[in-house]
């Protein structure tokens, strides 16, 4: 048992999975998950492991250059799963016109990566802003304005709802429902939305909403809710089967939706991020496909 396991009082009752594992076809480490590695390490990582997918943070691309990020991706037989990210939106309209920009430059470097969907956080409030509605708006019209560019580029937006602690400084899109509501405007196949359990598990009918997103699922992503929550709520993201997320109920309804798409652990954790990044990856491996896996079929 790997010593990441034994804090959490549920050690995976599942051997390490080997590389070429057919249960770790879908599995994705998103790159925060062990956010000591630069990207040649995380890319390393997964090779080691057999887990055939990337979740690329645009910083780590940034530190090695795009063009070496495309290489060292496709040199290692990678799939990129998604791009984090794009968005922040909700800043005051002399902001807009350089936030448009900064996300062509994310869409760009999604595309150049071959990812499918560009993640994005909507934003918060403005320094003594007290207008969720008028954020969330501003959010609504820069997916709008993005649309198009996305379209060109072969790339979807995945609207990134958060939990609610958050809604002042990272995501005025709280619910999956505020989400779909925005992504609906648009063509399913250009705009869709985010399921990471960390942030949706409390959700009233979050099942049904699900349900409803259908085809509009651009990404999976998986992390616990785990109490007490450490001082920096940032960093309170658990180990897949640490906290109180019901994974076989959301991973089935994600599952009979017809997504067919990678399943991201991306977790903020300092006790993680200071653990040895293979350590962390191999228990990722065994929750995800004890608790996971076996229902995504």
């Amino acid at each position: 048992m790997s010593a990441v396991d034994q804090p959490s009082g549920l050690p995976a009752r599942t051997p390490t999975p080997q590389p070429g594992d057919p249960r770790l076809a879908r599995l994705s480490l998103n790159q925060r998950t062990t956010a000591e590695w630069s990207l040649a390490e995380a890319v390393d990582g997964c090779v080691r492991a057999g887990v055939p997918s990337i979740g690329v943070w645009r910083e780590p691309v940034a530190e090695v250059g795009l063009d070496k990020a495309v290489r060292l991706v496709a040199d290692a037989g990678l799939r990129v799963s998604s791009v984090c990210r794009g968005g922040f939106f909700t800043g005051p309209p002399s902001t807009a016109r350089a936030a448009h920009d900064e996300n062509l430059r994310a869409l760009d470097e999604t595309a150049a990566l071959g990812a499918p969907v560009l993640v994005l956080v909507p934003g918060g409030l403005p320094e003594g802003d007290r207008d969720l509605a008028g954020a969330r708006g501003r959010a609504a019209e820069a997916v709008a304005a993005l649309v198009p560019e996305a379209r060109a580029r072969g790339v979807r937006l995945g609207i990134e709802p958060m939990h609610p602690i958050y809604a002042a400084d990272r995501g005025v899109v709280s619910t999956l429902a505020q989400a779909l509501d925005i992504a609906e405007d648009h063509p399913a196949d250009v705009v869709g939305v985010v399921v990471d359990t960390f942030h949706l598990w409390w959700e009233p009918g979050v099942l049904e909403q699900v349900a409803r997103a259908g085809e509009r699922i651009a990404s999976y992503q998986l992390a616990d809710w785990i109490t007490p929550l450490p001082p920096d709520a940032l960093l309170s993201r658990g180990m897949v089967g640490d906290g109180h997320v019901d994974f076989a109920s959301f991973t089935a309804a994600v599952a009979a939706t017809g997504y067919a798409g990678d399943v991201e652990v991306e977790i903020f954790n300092a006790d993680l991020w200071a653990a040895p990044g293979d350590e962390v990856v191999a228990t990722l491996a065994r929750r995800y496909t004890e608790l996971v896996e076996p229902h995504l079929a």
